[in-house]
């Protein structure tokens, strides 16, 4: 199986006003390092570097906290935990707070996004993980079996109790959880009273200014061929940026020779979604990010556009297989939808 393939990246930019040049004038402290299983970093500006970097190692525990709570690879985390019993009691309260958010992105999404597909990653993680594993995947009857297992109704969340309505059910939060750990570490940073930071947890948030002052920019790189492009937009708190990027993109994961066999599952179908090259979605918040470029990338336009619409402010950008781009706007779309008309997508 392909280990997860990255597709956002942080680019330089060339021009800065003289005001924010002035704000963020310090050389950045920067890390380097791995957290939710991908690549990470984080960049820093403040004339005090050693608070800077203070604050820094702050963040740095805090990831590894959180992914105690959220890690599938680590058998003690809170969320293996519920996992293995089918209720946990007395949870903490990020998994509360997340699986909350998870479920009500279940609802708006008419189950889109389902963070219980879980049953069927263990089913085609242990077919490809077979020698000589049929190419096509696991038969139909025992996608079948896997699907009973799987529905974000059957997750009860009370204050002190998380519980799986059915045996065989299990829980994943691989597609918002790096947006929310990004949140936190952002809401920490800016707290503490930090204006200038980007944040890479494999989805990204910006705010303030880069080095010399630059506004911070993002490209999204086209699965096809990660080192070129697919569009690059601006980040940040500036009047027609978002602070928030997201990408899902099938090509992430793979689990066999056929990329079209990947992570991101339809939960009505048990099969790979294959609709969209990639979805990229700016939001205020990574959680809502990542949350909505994963839901959004089995859906097909006219319900994406409903669900973005309903979700403002945000923007989506859509890559047909062929790499064309359909860019949505939830602004747009709202008012659309109050005219009771859907948006026309513009490649």
């Amino acid at each position: 199986m392909v280990k997860r393939r990255r597709f956002l990246s942080i680019v330089a930019a060339c021009t800065a006003t003289p005001l924010a040049r002035a704000a963020a004038a310090a050389e950045p402290v920067v890390w380097r390092g791995t957290a939710m299983g991908a690549l990470a970093s984080m960049t820093l500006l403040h004339p005090d570097r050693e608070w800077a970097r203070s604050l820094m190692q702050r963040c740095v525990a805090e990831i590894d906290r959180l992914e105690s709570v959220f890690s599938l690879y680590r058998t003690d985390s809170a969320l293996s935990r519920l996992n293995a019993a089918g209720q946990l009691r007395d949870p903490p309260f990020e998994l509360v707070e997340l699986l909350s958010h998870s479920l009500a992105l279940a609802r708006a999404s008419g189950g889109a996004f389902d963070p219980t597909v879980q049953p069927l990653y263990r089913l085609y993680a242990a077919h490809f993980g077979q020698a000589g594993a049929t190419p096509a995947g696991p038969p139909a009857a025992a996608i079948a079996r896997a699907r009973r297992h799987v529905g974000y109704a059957g997750v009860e969340i009370d204050a002190d109790r998380v519980r799986l309505q059915r045996p065989g059910m299990a829980v994943t939060l691989n597609g918002i959880a790096q947006g929310y750990v990004t949140d936190r570490v952002a809401d920490q940073l800016r707290a503490a009273g930090l204006t200038h930071l980007m944040i890479d947890l494999g989805e990204l948030r910006a705010h303030g200014a880069g080095r010399a002052g630059a506004p911070w920019r993002a490209a999204v790189g086209d699965p096809r061929s990660p080192s070129h492009p697919l569009l690059e937009l601006r980040l940040g708190d500036a009047a027609g940026a978002l602070p928030a990027l997201a990408t899902s993109a099938g090509a992430g994961t793979v689990f066999g020779a056929d990329p079209r066999i990947n992570h991101l599952f339809d939960p009505a179908t048990g099969h790979s979604a294959n609709r969209w090259l990639s979805v990229s979605v700016a939001a205020p918040r990574a959680t809502a990010a990542d949350g909505l470029s994963t839901a959004l990338s089995v859906l097909p336009i006219e319900r994406a556009a409903r669900l973005l619409g309903s979700c403002a402010p945000a923007r989506a950008w859509l890559a047909h297989p062929d790499g064309r781009l359909v860019a949505l706007d939830s602004g747009k779309q709202a008012s659309e939808r109050r005219k009771g008309a859907l948006p026309s997508a513009i490649a």
